[in-house]
């Protein structure tokens, strides 16, 4: 480790999470000189991470003897976690399962695992009035009904009413993939979605009955209007240049002005957008946020069989 001495055959490997803790001398040519960086499992690693822990615990399987559990479906929907992360959710499902008295892991106990883990447990002792819950019912279907219609929206995977967390209900959008960078028309998709919660509010409840609830909606919508006027260069007045968020205050005031009206004008025309789909598409809401009051929580293709009308059949 001197640098002095050749010494032939010898390797030494380190591994470490705070490579900036380490001594510089480490660091210089003939020390640690080659570097391995060990990113987060893509979509791939983490169903292949998956389908081994599965095969570690007793899960439902078919007459072929192979595990039902669809290990595709958690793998993107949990982007970023872990390997250990990702066994964390495997040992809550075991529980989940072993707490119901069930002989084997099913992909519901996966599911609620996952849920629990990312979103927090579900608030059933919570009490929601029937008024609040039909107002977060017709929430939650705005946003689907405008994801369904949006062209380059994610698909949706789950919709629901049950309390978790600190949210009333929600709307989960899986990506078909890892996602290592995204259109623009993606970007606007998602800001309508967001909006389509507080449109869904006004348009049924009217605007004096609007909520408080949508304020992580326009937190994320206003989040990506900024990011895209300031760091994608996606605004034609503000230009195709980039400004550090931290550092607005160093900029002309009249430059600050141009940035917030293109902010502004994103979001503006994203609630009209909304505005516009589901007025257009009101019988769609009607029928999502009634199959939500009826099941509390809807898959993707139940959602997509609320809007073509047709009847949710349930075998369990």
């Amino acid at each position: 480790m001197d640098g002095f001495e050749e010494n032939e055959g010898l390797i030494v490997i380190g591994a470490t999470n705070f490579p900036d803790a380490l001594d510089p001398a480490l660091m210089r040519p003939g020390r640690f000189d080659r570097h391995v960086n060990v990113a987060l499992p893509d979509i791939r690693g983490r169903k292949a991470i998956l389908d081994h822990y599965l095969t570690t615990i007793t899960v439902e399987r078919d007459d072929n003897n192979q595990i039902v559990c669809d290990s595709d479906i958690m793998a993107r929907s949990t982007p970023g976690a872990s390997g250990a992360d990702l066994a964390n959710m495997i040992n809550a499902a075991a529980l989940k399962a072993s707490t119901d008295g069930s002989k084997y892991v099913t992909q519901m106990d996966l599911e609620y695992a996952r849920d629990k883990i990312l979103m927090g447990a579900e608030r059933t002792s919570a009490f929601i009035t029937p008024e609040n819950k039909k107002l977060t019912a017709y929430h939650e279907g705005g946003h689907a009904v405008v994801a369904m219609h949006t062209p380059g929206a994610h698909p949706i995977h789950k919709a629901t009413v049950m309390p978790r967390g600190r949210a009333l209900g929600m709307v989960w959008q899986l990506p078909t993939g890892d996602q290592t960078s995204v259109t623009m028309r993606q970007m606007l998709a998602e800001m309508d979605v967001c909006m389509g919660g507080r449109v869904a509010e006004e348009m049924i409840f009217g605007s004096d009955e609007v909520t408080s609830g949508a304020v992580s909606d326009l937190q994320r919508a206003t989040s990506i209007a900024k990011r895209m006027v300031l760091l994608y260069g996606m605004s034609e007045r503000v230009g195709k240049t980039q400004h550090d968020p931290d550092r607005l205050h160093l900029l002309a005031p009249e430059t600050r002005q141009v940035i917030d009206d293109e902010v502004k004008l994103l979001l503006t025309q994203s609630y009209e957008r909304a505005q516009k789909l589901l007025k257009k598409h009101k019988s769609d809401l009607e029928n999502v946020a009634k199959g939500l009051l009826e099941y509390e929580t809807l898959s993707g293709k139940e959602v997509q069989d609320c809007i073509d009308g047709k009847k949710i059949i349930r075998t369990t």
